[in-house]
């Protein structure tokens, strides 16, 4: 019983002193939590129509212009005016992929599947934001290359 009583106390006493102590670092930055803390700008939309390279595979591509007059909703969608297979080639953009002409079955439809409708659902705009966190992500071709041995071959 003893041990159970000290277990709570530090258990509740820990995070205490941690807090008196100064020593959490949050993404309020020294703001208070009673106060509110000033707006952040906002990042601005790369607009450089490069693809960039994909970190993993299957990774949607990321938007590479800005898209904030784009009308996206149930009744227009503002991508498909460069990006849908008709179109494409006379847009100069990149065609977007044959899965999103499929069903759930894999099915073939003459149209754009209602389930890949929102393009904003996966493909992202880029922006030059600062990350709020460091970020220690490491791509599968930099994995790949440290595990294999100094010659290169598996």
């Amino acid at each position: 019983m003893k041990r159970l009583i000290t277990a709570a106390v530090l258990v509740c006493a820990l995070p205490l002193a941690v807090l008196a102590a100064g020593g959490v670092d949050t993404l309020r930055g020294g703001t208070p939590v009673n106060r509110e803390p000033p707006a952040p700008r906002m990042p601005t939309d790369e607009n450089r129509d490069l693809r960039r390279s994909r970190a993993y595979p299957m990774q949607p591509p990321t938007i590479p212009h800005k898209i904030d007059d784009y009308q996206l909703d149930l009744r227009a969608n503002k991508c498909m005016s460069c990006h849908a297979r008709g179109r494409a080639a006379e847009a100069q953009a990149p065609m977007i992929s044959v899965t999103h002409y499929q069903d759930r079955e894999g099915n073939f439809l003459a149209e754009l599947s209602p389930r890949r409708y929102f393009c904003t659902q996966c493909h992202v705009p880029q922006t030059d934001a600062k990350p709020l966190l460091d970020n220690t992500f490491v791509d599968m071709d930099s994995l790949i290359r440290q595990q294999r041995p100094q010659g290169g071959q598996p």
